[in-house]
């Protein structure tokens, strides 16, 4: 709940982070989402995705091979921050977990830029094996990683580890999380032009071990030894354990099927309007200007959509004709209704926004949030989850490249354990030829709006339903995967041929939303006419998927419509743009300047009491 103060102190704290490390670390922040639901009240989500460009030649892999090359730890030294930072987050939040905080590891972004300089000409150095960075678990983590992609074992001295403070016990230097920190496999003899490197940065380089034979990580201690490991023992695919854990489907996924759109009385075209501002202004639909503007999005004045509004980030390739495409998208209320079917639409939804923007999707990434793994309910949403992304990442041809997996998110609320909605991010890329970047906006008064996808009577799981009408248990929206892709594939072609002149997916919020959106860049309005065949609330505030919103200029439409015809996705007319006013079914919605007013007001109104 946005209007709770501990929200907002969690809101502007987190916010706070993302800008002042980005900021100072110089990389661009083009796009996000942000959602409120109580699930996340004591158990906020921080999910973030960072997308380079490189030359495939340069790739360095995280690996480490050859006897008697030496290894090398780079950046800043070790402290006793993030000791446990790992199992800290395998645990459930509750009233006591300030006592924890020394946990959490100590980010700094000046020395970030440095490591990522000296990393970057070390690549082209030619005088390394492999490099990987030490997150969870630290220098074990990166030791048994890089060893057993090499088949090979390492003789690591802990004692020559750069450290931040005194009285750090072995294996304290061995867990800890410090951040900004790098393990490189170098090749014999090339030392000095590593040291030369980090010494130019002004960062530490220590040599602390080399590769040997065998499958053995050997950690000593001022020459003596103090743990010997197997590497392939830590890593997945090697002798870590592997478990099946027991799942079990919850007894509220059978209830959501019992919702009936019969039983929710149908508004009016008078309390449609009242809806309509409602959801405008919910903070989950509102502007989140509030929120990016803290943040350095043109560093580097790659964006491309600071001021051509699409619905993914576009960040040019300089000297090129290429760009890409980026969006994150997840609706954890959908997850939780359907872990399949949701998680498939998390998939379809940041498909759509690239296509939407004039790209082709490439892959994705991911951040899997969940509760309780052992906790059979859990792991049910979970494994459905993993499925559903399989199914939706196969079928719109996008890899899964990478990802993460965030387990516990729970809290211990007045001793009931109450876990977050399921929430698996979705991270996607996408490339584009910059000349057809296609934006969210409407250009002219006159062009025709037209509406791409099926019309249907559904209003599940809709902020509408949900906040509005305060039914918060039913199934997830329509959707229907190959009538999705089909859209896209017309929808790329569209834009390819040049008939569109804006295009915006139909999602959170409904049509009305889309169109408000579509209006607000240049103060424009719409004058639409609804769908007899479903209900009024269906059609403006449903979040039923696989549709988009596009403006055709008249002296295209011929052309528009004939391509529509061979492609069989469903399509029809509903209005035209206006100066400002908005009308449905000739009924007077009021003014775009009113709506944009409450579109924006929403988190400042809040957030700076």
């Amino acid at each position: 709940d946005i209007d709770n103060s501990h929200t907002q102190w969690l809101l502007k704290g987190v916010t706070k982070g993302i800008g002042d490390y980005g900021n100072a670390f110089g990389v661009p922040v083009v796009a996000g989402e942000v959602f409120f639901d109580p699930c996340y009240e004591n158990n906020p989500l921080v999910n973030a995705m960072s997308v380079g460009i490189m030359s495939k030649d340069d790739l360095i892999s995280a690996i480490a091979t050859g006897k008697g090359n030496p290894i090398y730890i780079v950046g800043s030294a070790t402290g006793k921050d993030g000791i446990h930072g790992t199992s800290f987050a395998s645990a459930g939040i509750t009233e006591n977990s300030a006592d924890d905080i020394p946990s959490i590891q100590v980010g700094d972004p000046f020395q970030e830029k440095l490591l990522l300089e000296a990393s970057l000409e070390l690549g082209k150095s030619g005088a390394i094996i492999g490099m990987q960075d030490m997150g969870a678990a630290g220098i074990i983590c990166s030791t048994s990683e890089m060893s057993e992609r090499g088949l090979c074992g390492m003789d690591i001295h802990l004692d020559r580890v750069p450290l931040r403070q005194k009285n750090i016990e072995p294996w304290e230097i061995l867990l800890s999380e410090s951040q900004e920190r790098m393990l490189v496999c170098v090749k014999k003899g090339q030392e000095k032009i590593v040291e030369d490197i980090f010494a130019k940065w002004d960062l530490n380089c220590a040599n602390i071990g080399e590769v040997v034979d065998g499958d053995s990580l050997n950690f000593y201690w001022n020459n003596e030894l103090v743990a010997d490991v197997p590497a392939s023992t830590l890593v997945l695919g090697g002798g870590a354990p592997q478990y099946d854990r027991e799942s079990k489907e919850p007894a509220y996924f059978a209830e959501t099927f019992k919702f009936n759109i019969d039983e929710v009385e149908e508004p009016d075209f008078e309390e449609c309007k009242k809806i309509a501002h409602f959801i405008i202004s919910h903070p989950n639909i509102a502007s989140k200007r509030w929120v990016y503007q803290q943040y350095d999005s043109m560093v580097g004045t790659r964006n491309m959509s600071t001021n051509r509004p699409s619905d993914a980030a576009i960040v040019n390739i300089k000297g090129t004709d290429t760009a890409i495409a980026m969006t994150t998208d997840c609706n954890g209320r959908y997850v939780y209704a359907n872990p399949e079917i949701g998680t498939q639409i998390a998939v379809a939804e940041a498909a759509r926004n690239i296509v939407c923007s004039g790209g082709e999707p490439l892959a994705i990434s991911n951040c899997c949030n969940f509760g309780d793994p052992y906790n059979p309910e859990t792991f049910w949403q979970f494994e459905n989850a993993i499925k559903g992304m399989g199914i939706a990442c196969r079928r719109f041809n996008t890899p899964v490249t990478g990802g993460n997996v965030s387990f516990y998110n729970q809290s211990s609320i007045n001793g009931k354990i109450e876990s977050v909605f399921p929430t698996p991010v979705i991270g996607m890329i996408g490339v584009l030829e910059k000349k057809l970047h296609t934006t969210l906006d409407f250009k002219k008064v006159g062009q025709t709006i037209y509406l791409l996808g099926n019309v249907v009577n559904d209003i599940n799981c809709s902020e509408y339903l949900y906040s509005y009408k305060g039914i918060k248990s039913s199934p997830t929206p329509y959707f229907d995967i190959e009538e999705e892709y089909n859209l896209h594939h017309t929808l790329n072609g569209l834009i390819l041929e040049e008939l569109i002149a804006s295009a915006h997916d139909v999602s959170d919020g409904g049509l009305f939303t889309t169109l408000i959106e579509s209006s607000m860049p240049n103060n424009f309005g719409f004058d639409i006419l609804t769908d007899s065949e479903v209900r009024l609330d269906s059609y403006l505030f449903g979040e039923a998927q696989g549709r988009i919103v596009v403006s055709i200029d008249p002296e295209k439409e011929d052309a528009f419509l004939d391509m529509i015809r061979l492609t069989g996705v469903p399509c029809c007319t509903i209005g035209i743009v206006t100066k400002g006013s908005i009308l449905i079914d000739d009924e007077d919605f009021g003014n775009i300047k009113d709506y944009k007013g409450k579109y924006e007001a929403c988190f400042p109104s809040r957030m700076e009491k």
